[in-house]
């Protein structure tokens, strides 16, 4: 079969067509065409393509676009400069109106750059990847009641048995992201030297992770940096905090003070993009690599992440069904042999399937994961307001150009009349509208650059005005134009359509007076403003609720002191030492703790003797130590806690109370026997129950979980009653000092690391706050213009009421309510719609707040108090001026 020869895309060789001199077309057009395909066969057709752009906007230039001669020429440029001269007086003549157009254009553009450069930030994830089209991750679906759980988390032979077993699969990887196996941050130290430093992140992965994403190397061999045992790569900012100038691979380094296993340098990696959902500053290998006896064989943990890469083509929708596979081959007959009566059954309701690693960041928020993402609901929340926030500005001008059409329409009757033809008019029309569209958006770049920084702080990002790439200035322009077109073509045919004979007659002196159509607008305006403003107070209320709502443990005036594990052979000494300070109440050391980030363990529990009937229930397994319950203020509401002296606590857990329910042990728990496996059996006593407490997001419900005593050394937490904490602070650290010389001291108060679980809700919160605050200085400035131009319009009738009596108070009531009406209708629209929008926002929480009738009624005052007090300045001015002025200008 022959290949077909590729071609340019047509819209592109039309729009060359259309301005080449057609004197030049045929020998350009061939060598555009010539370049295209040699471009396409070596450098392929998406590059073919962008040059080919290039090369036809570089072409648009005098020389070569087709020349206007003679009488047709000199018209046109005539016209031309006509229609610039008048539009340029109408500015100047009009500075406050002009300004209030300009002024809200450039606003509403400046915010839809930001919003833009944002939403393309966030679709470009992970698509720096080498490959990325045939890179995915798997994803674990259990059908639980109907209702679909999703996870990503698989056993250590599965990334193997994908890629043996599916020809379809050239690749697979694994990570493991837990920090209960040591994951996150650790001390890492180099040979010879005795001072820590504190570093992260870590995760540990496969050499073929680094074959997968194919990260740019700085330093090393890529395709053997992990292969060998007890290696490790770094980025290039570690390895230039740790070796400043010199190439580190090859030297040793020890992990936390673990000079059991030494670990070798195996490369330099080149620093992530920040557009990347794969994060970290160190990979530990996996190669050789076993975190109990007989654990990297086992299918009954689940703590990897896997990754492959695919043949390309491969039909997804034809290879997930048969991942299922998988879990009747490996995963059913290891069920079975440990009893599980619910084997079949589990497994008929499990599947496997691949997600693309670009769809990670975004369109992920129903997989349980290891990381940071986005929501693609927020994508495209943000475009509507950008799109919202545009409109107003085009309201603006269409409203106030419609507005002073009085003051136009003797000229427009003046100039049908001498023999302007109504196309003529409607290109003014439309210059003075792109003049306005060009003038903003050189103002909007400006105000983008300077808001630029608060914007990035707002939004967590690090966006620049792309002025390098090649379709940035193209694409302000023609966006320039297209707006400037959008926004003045009603203004145009209306201000176009009006009848010499009637305008010249006056029977439009006072057509412009009531208009439907900007009132429908100015409802519109109001309706976006008021939905933001509603929705601004919806999350800041949650945001409020979340961080002030109880949560069943003790956050406040707890000190996190991280790192000591290095202190791990004398805990006893090193709590002994601290609670000699008198404002220190109690210590706890223990990783697992109820923040994000700190390390979990999911297990399967049963009753014990039904491991083999029930099907077990799934619930944390957490690591403690005897005085972890009283640091976080954690409420027993049944039995007691850890005992010292009591040498069985050792096969002894606590639960809370979501677990006893699961397990059917609520009405007495207290001595029942549990288990947390289906063969090699621990049983645990159950020796107290304590108040469910959130361990999770507050978007979540509580999930079961047991506590136990365990080692898990890489956090004290310390309770303190101080009210000087940096005295406090001081004697812990010289505690520490003592205890532990040359190691980083590092700490952080437990509430602060709660308010950031909620970053993002953060995030969104201010980033809508200051839409809503733009929202309704566009529409404001709108209503400003329409105020004076309502009051210009009725100055003689004004001034006639004021000499026949009318009170200040009358006169800016009148003028007043006019503009009131539209916007009690726009709150009457706003609010379901309000209502709707949030409503579906605060569904995605478990914990959250009620919409209350005070809210709307609050956030509609204030739209309606902002508004009078917009126009309340014209109005008095109105009031308080001389009738004898207004009726001497009539």
């Amino acid at each position: 079969m022959t290949q077909s020869t590729p071609s340019p895309p047509k819209l592109l060789l039309q729009f060359f067509r259309f301005y080449c001199n057609p004197q030049l077309l045929e020998a350009i057009e061939g060598d555009l065409v010539e370049r295209f395909e040699i471009r396409a066969l070596k450098k392929g057709q998406k590059k073919a393509k962008q040059l080919f752009i290039k090369d036809v906007v570089q072409l648009f230039r005098p020389g070569i676009i087709r020349p206007i001669t003679g009488a047709q020429k000199l018209n046109k440029f005539g016209m031309l400069k006509n229609n610039m001269v008048i539009a340029k007086r109408q500015l100047l003549r009009h500075k406050m109106y002009s300004t209030i157009k300009i002024g809200g254009f450039a606003i509403g553009i400046a915010v839809c750059l930001l919003i833009t450069l944002f939403i393309k930030n966030e679709l470009n994830y992970d698509k720096h990847i080498p490959g990325h089209e045939n890179l995915y991750r798997v994803v674990n679906n259990f059908n639980q009641d109907g209702n679909i759980i999703k996870w990503t988390w698989f056993a250590p032979p599965f990334a193997q048995a994908i890629q043996d077993d599916f020809p379809e699969v050239t690749l697979a990887g694994r990570t493991n992201e837990g920090n209960n196996f040591g994951a996150g941050k650790n001390n890492i130290r180099i040979e010879g030297d005795m001072q820590n430093h504190y570093e992260g992140d870590f995760i540990y992965a496969d050499q073929q992770i680094l074959d997968l994403f194919q990260f740019e190397t700085v330093y090393g061999n890529i395709k053997e940096a992990l292969a060998q045992p007890n290696t490790l790569v770094m980025t290039r900012k570690k390895a230039d905090k740790l070796f400043p100038g010199e190439n580190p691979v090859g030297r040793t380094v020890y992990i936390n003070d673990n000079t059991d296993r030494p670990y070798k340098i195996g490369g330099v990696l080149e620093d992530l993009p920040s557009t990347g959902f794969f994060q970290f500053d160190f990979l530990w290998t996996l190669t050789a690599r076993e975190f109990w006896n007989g654990e990297q064989a086992s299918w009954e943990s689940q703590n990897y992440q896997v990754f492959v890469r695919v043949n390309p083509g491969t039909d997804l929708d034809e290879l997930n069904p048969r991942l299922s596979e998988i879990g009747t081959k490996y995963i059913l007959p290891v069920e079975k042999r440990n009893g599980n009566p619910n084997a079949e059954e589990e497994m008929k309701n499990m599947s496997f399937s691949l997600q693309p690693v670009t769809d990670i960041h975004l369109k992920s928020q129903d997989i349980s994961d290891p990381y940071q993402k986005g929501d693609i609901k927020y994508i495209w929340i943000f475009g509507i307001i950008a799109a919202f926030i545009l409109g107003l500005a085009c309201i603006n001008f269409i409203n106030l150009s419609t507005a002073k059409s009085a003051n136009r329409a003797k000229e427009v009757g003046l100039r049908k009349t001498i023999g302007s033809y109504r196309s003529h008019l409607i290109t003014q029309f439309l210059t003075e509208s792109i003049l306005y569209s060009l003038l903003s958006f050189a103002i909007a770049i400006g105000i983008a650059s300077l808001v630029m920084p608060y914007f990035n702080e707002l939004a967590g990002k690090d966006l620049t005005l792309p002025w390098a790439e090649l379709w940035f200035i193209p694409t302000l322009v023609v966006s320039a134009v297209m707006i400037g077109v959008v926004a003045g073509l009603y203004p145009a045919f209306y201000l176009s359509s009006f009848k010499p004979a009637a305008v010249l007659k006056g029977k439009l002196s006072m057509g412009s007076k009531s208009s439907k159509l900007r009132n429908a607008l100015v409802v519109f305006q109001f309706t976006a403003s008021i939905v933001l403003i509603i929705g601004t107070f919806v999350v800041y209320q949650q945001m409020e609720y979340i961080l002030n709502t109880k949560t069943g443990f003790n956050k406040e005036q707890v000190i996190q002191l991280r790192n000591t594990e290095v202190v791990r052979n004398q805990p006893d000494n090193f709590k002994n030492e601290l609670l000699k300070t008198p404002e220190i109440l109690s210590i706890s050391i223990s990783d697992y703790l109820p923040i994000s980030g700190t390390a979990r363990n999911g297990n399967t529990w049963w009753k014990d003797g039904r491991t083999k009937i029930d099907a077990g229930k799934p619930g944390q397994n957490w690591e403690i130590d005897y005085d972890y319950i009283k640091t976080l203020g954690i409420s027993l509401v049944q039995g007691r806690n850890f005992d010292r002296e009591m040498r069985t606590d050792s096969a002894a857990i606590i639960i809370n109370q979501k677990m006893a329910n699961e397990l059917g042990i609520q009405d007495n728990p207290i001595g029942a026997k549990l288990t947390n496996r289906t063969s090699n059996r621990f049983i645990w006593t159950v020796i107290g129950v304590v108040e469910d407490f959130n361990y999770d997001l507050l978007t979540a419900p509580v999930r079961p979980l047991a506590m136990r005593l365990g080692d898990a050394p890489s956090t004290t937490s310390i309770l303190v009653n101080s009210q000087n904490m940096a005295a406090t602070l001081g004697a812990i650290q010289k505690v520490w000092e003592e205890i532990a010389p040359n190691q980083p001291f590092i700490y952080e108060f437990m509430d602060q690391s709660f308010a950031k679980m909620y970053v993002g809700v953060e995030r969104i919160r201010n980033i809508l706050t200051s839409f809503a605050v733009l929202a309704i200085i566009i529409a404001c400035l709108g209503l400003f213009g329409l105020s004076v131009f309502m009051v210009e319009q009725r100055s003689k009738e004004i001034s006639v009421r004021l000499v026949l009596g009318a009170k200040v108070t009358q006169v800016v009531s009148m003028l007043s309510f006019n503009f009131m009406k539209p916007i009690f209708l726009a709150l009457i629209l706003a609010t379901p719609i309000a209502w709707y929008m949030m409503n579906e926002w605060l569904n995605d929480f478990e914990y959250k707040i009620s919409m209350s009738i005070e809210l709307f009624v609050f956030a509609g005052v204030s739209a309606l108090l902002i508004a009078l007090l917009t126009i309340s300045f014209q109005s008095l001015k109105a009031a308080f001026s001389s009738p004898a002025q207004g009726l001497r200008n009539e």
